[in-house]
């Protein structure tokens, strides 16, 4: 296979602009597929396998049909992933991550991606992956990061971006607020508090977030607390006594506890939600490393679940704990990462206003200007666009690229970051320009969610975060060299990151060369819109929908033709893998035993789009068996005919051979219509079975008879027949199983057979289809 792949590679063919133009029937008619860069931090596993199998066979597919082919390979720095990774690394080493100045762990993590990096692009190559390298695309390459910075500040000046002070995901561990796509569910039986509340009775899991209570909310229509609503009441609590307003809220379920919901808007998501109604004030009481600050009196520095546990105990002592029920079902918040509960914090942010942004990617939708497969995923797609929030896009982590925003000295947010600055050890996490401190300065009435853009002047957004407000954030590529409110030269840059999918979400455009001042390069004027977007149907909104809405807003275009989803991987019992189960296959150790051919069409085998497909050791070496099939019908074909033999049909071919031809296009015809449909698996089925069942259980069988005992003019024919039956099934198969085929090409040197098509390419890969 080593062999086969070098063979490609020195040909120059993977890039289209070596190709000759005899192998290219129309220069004008192109297929380009840009590769989901593959996280350039560790090996690749068996979903990568699946998604460059796929890849492989729309590339080689139009490559053969004598389409200016390309299929772009790049990486992505992973940002959070990646992070975590190195972490772990770092660990093993007795090391901590905080305790590294920012610059020199951006360094070790480069050096870190890079060696990966390079290891990924051979595992690649081993999976036969037919791409252009001269063109390969690192997410963090200075003309990509230029460019994703540039869309910020775009995006600032078109009133996109706004600095909003919200409440996040905040993993404790690794001390940075998690999108969506982070965050892992999983249910957990515990305990339901049910605490006396002034005149109510309330049920609660986390009686420690008690003290950050700005609110009561009953349902509007809950008779039992309809006459309270916009009372406010006075409530005996562990720090004395205070008062609380009641509101009424439709979210309120009457059913859940007593109907009656305690409101925390700085650590609860739907609190939240409630309290930027409701105009509520934000009272924040535990901090980033998980411990009650100073607004919690006696239980300041103590852990979560410690504090809760001694909470709970002087509630009962006061009289005000009713009951526990003890088999309260959680449906807990953990990071994806170390599974730790994650802490739900206020913390100020970049936001993106999405829906502008949404709507032109719903026309585009809905219009059919994409087409999704499979069909039902459309649905999907449009759902989460004409429901989507605003993108919080700040991360607060190192690896990445790190938001164009520069904060004076004289703002309160940087003041404020003095205390954090001073309890920090690390260099890095020391600048975080965030208005945390211990966590006790976050009490605003008009801090959740603020709202605002970045043309808007910036009073909101000031007084919600602490900021001063005649020193606005400065959104500028290079460092100013003053503050235009006060002129301070004392400017800092926001330590923030982008979130890895703000800069992977401009990936089609970015990485054909597109640029921002209107020279795009030739590989964006040749294959811009990309032909398909081939990816996995778990990231339809996390990557496909912000693609689309990032690649129109700055094309003007859509950024693909087609939308190609595949599900999950998962074995034999259809389990999903995981290194917990056991069950992990290390598609490069399987490819070793029984090659990656077998491998790749063991994926593509009943792989319908959208679907989960399962894969096992049978299954491969079912594939392999076909493998060796293979081979030994090239070998009955190659011993018919002596070495350099030129060999034609003559005028004595049969009635019967003729059949036979006419029935290999009737094949062929089917192949292509299904490889068109992007219906691989039914394509790899049809070639199976002709290969199998009708070329060497038939075909060859009866064929014999004339290759022993008929005259030399019809062995000639014969042996051409069989010779072109085999070159026409390889060719089919190539685009699944590339090394085999390239190999029986090769051997055989079919280039020198003079048959119904002349053959003019050196290498099955770049034969006429």
């Amino acid at each position: 296979e080593e062999k086969v792949y070098s063979l490609w590679e020195q040909s120059g063919f993977f890039n289209p602009d070596k190709l000759p133009k005899s192998l290219i029937l129309n220069p004008k008619s192109s297929f380009c597929v840009v590769m989901p860069p593959p996280n350039a931090n560790g090996a690749l596993h068996i979903g990568h396998a699946l998604f460059v199998t796929l890849q492989d066979i729309m590339t080689r597919f139009n490559r053969m049909r004598g389409k200016k082919t390309l299929w772009l390979p790049g990486a992505d720095h992973a940002g959070f992933e990646t992070q975590t990774v190195y972490d772990k690394k770092l660990e093993k080493e007795g090391k901590n991550r905080f305790q590294i100045p920012r610059n020199e762990l951006y360094k070790e993590m480069y050096a870190f991606s890079m060696e990966n990096k390079k290891i990924m692009e051979n595992q690649l190559k081993k999976l036969g992956a037919s791409c252009d390298w001269s063109r390969e695309t690192f997410t963090l390459d200075p003309e990509i990061v230029e460019e994703v910075q540039k869309t910020f500040v775009k995006m600032h000046e078109d009133g996109l971006i706004y600095r909003g002070l919200r409440t996040v995901n905040w993993c404790v561990k690794h001390q940075t607020a998690l999108s969506g796509l982070e965050v892992k569910h999983k249910e957990e039986i515990g305990k339901l508090y049910y605490l006396k509340y002034g005149p109510f009775t309330l049920a609660t899991a986390r009686p420690e977030t008690k003290f950050g209570d700005t609110a009561v909310a009953v349902h509007p229509n809950d008779k039992r607390y309809k006459t309270y609503i916009g009372r406010e009441i006075e409530v005996e609590g562990l720090l004395g006594t205070f008062k609380i307003k009641i509101i009424g809220d439709k979210v309120v379920d009457p059913k859940f506890g007593t109907g009656v919901l305690k409101v925390t808007p700085a650590h609860d998501p739907k609190d939240a939600e409630i309290g930027a109604r409701h105009n509520l004030e934000i009272k924040q009481v535990i901090d980033r490393y998980g411990k009650l600050n100073e607004l919690t009196g006696p239980y300041a520095g103590m852990k979560v679940l410690e504090a809760r546990e001694k909470i709970v105990e002087n509630l009962k002592a006061k009289g005000l704990l009713i009951k526990i029920d003890e088999n309260y079902t959680h449906n807990l918040a953990v990071c994806y990462k170390c599974e730790r509960i994650l802490e739900p914090i206020p913390l100020p942010q970049w936001y993106i206003k999405t829906k502008p942004l949404a709507k032109p990617a719903i026309e585009a939708v809905e219009k059919n200007k994409i087409k999704i497969i499979p069909e039902r995923q459309k649905k999907v797609l449009l759902h989460w666009l004409k429901n989507i929030e605003d993108w919080n896009i700040s991360r607060q982590i190192v690896w990445g690229i790190q938001i164009p925003a520069w904060f004076c000295e004289n703002t309160k947010e940087k003041q404020n970051n003095k205390s954090a600055q001073n309890n920090d050890t690390s260099s890095h996490d020391a600048l975080r320009a965030e208005a945390l401190g211990n966590g006790a300065r976050l009490v605003s009435k008009r801090g959740a969610p603020l709202r605002g853009s970045g043309r808007e002047p910036q009073e909101r957004a000031d007084r919600g975060s602490g900021r001063s407000a005649s020193c606005e954030p400065i959104i500028a590529l290079q460092k100013p060299s003053h503050c235009p409110s006060c002129k301070s030269t004392n400017l800092t840059q926001d330590p923030d990151v982008f979130d890895t999918w703000f800069s992977s979400g401009q990936w089609p455009y970015l990485t054909l060369g597109w640029k921002n001042n209107g020279k795009h390069s030739k590989d964006f004027k040749d294959f811009y819109p990309t032909s398909v977007m081939e990816t996995g149907s778990d990231i339809l909104f996390f990557w496909v929908a912000r693609m689309l809405m990032l690649g129109i807003y700055r094309t003007g275009k859509i950024p693909f033709k087609t939308v190609y989803l595949h599900g999950l991987v998962r074995d034999k019992d259809k389990q999903k893998m995981s290194k917990s189960r056991g069950n992990v296959i290390d598609p490069l150790g399987v490819a070793e035993e029984f090659g990656t051919d077998a491998v790749r069409a063991a994926l593509v085998a009943g792989n319908t789009p959208g679907t989960d497909t399962i894969i096992s050791e049978d299954k491969i070496r079912g594939y392999r068996n076909f493998t060796t099939k293979l081979w030994n019908i090239a070998r009955f074909v190659s011993m018919q005919h002596s070495e350099g033999d030129r060999i034609s049909f003559g005028d004595t071919i049969s009635k019967k051979e003729k059949i036979y031809l006419k029935a290999l296009e009737v094949i062929k015809k089917k192949v292509t219509k299904h490889l068109e449909a992007f219906e691989f698996h039914l394509a790899l089925e049809t070639v199976y079975h002709y290969i199998w069942h009708e070329f060497a259980d038939k075909i060859i069988e009866e064929t014999k008879p004339r290759l022993q005992n008929g005259s030399e003019s019809e062995k000639e024919a014969t042996r051409a027949l069989l010779k072109t039956l085999l070159q026409e099934s390889i060719k089919m198969l190539h685009p699944f199983m590339p090394f085999v085929t390239e190999e029986i090409y090769q051997e055989l040197q079919f280039k020198e057979i003079v048959s119904p098509k002349e053959i003019r390419s050196p290498l099955l890969m770049t034969e006429r289809w």
